[in-house]
C-alpha cells in the first residue's frame, strides 16, 4: 500500500496512564486502535493511486466502447 499511518502507541499509553487507565487497560487500547489503524483506514496517497488505476481502466473500457460505435456507425452506414 502506498504511504502508511503512524500511531505512536507509547505516547498514547502515557496519555491514558496520566488520566487514570492502568497499565493493562492503556496497552490494550492502545494495540486495538494500532489494529484498527492498520487493517481499517488508508491514506490519501493510497487513495488517490487506486483512483487513478480505476481512471484509467475507465478510460479503456470507454476508449472500446466509442471504438465499437464507430464501427457499428460506418457498417451501417455502408450497407445504406
Amino acid at each position: 500500500m502506498p504511504g502508511s499511518l503512524t500511531f505512536d502507541t507509547h505516547a498514547y499509553i502515557k496519555k491514558l496512564r496520566q488520566v487514570g487507565f492502568t497499565e493493562e487497560q492503556a496497552e490494550t487500547q492502545a494495540e486495538v486502535i494500532s489494529e484498527l489503524i492498520q487493517e481499517k483506514l488508508v491514506t490519501k496517497d493510497y487513495l488517490d493511486h487506486r483512483l487513478d488505476r480505476l481512471e484509467y481502466r475507465l478510460t479503456l473500457r470507454l476508449g472500446g466502447m466509442l471504438a465499437a460505435t464507430v464501427a457499428i456507425v460506418v457498417t451501417l452506414a455502408k450497407l445504406l
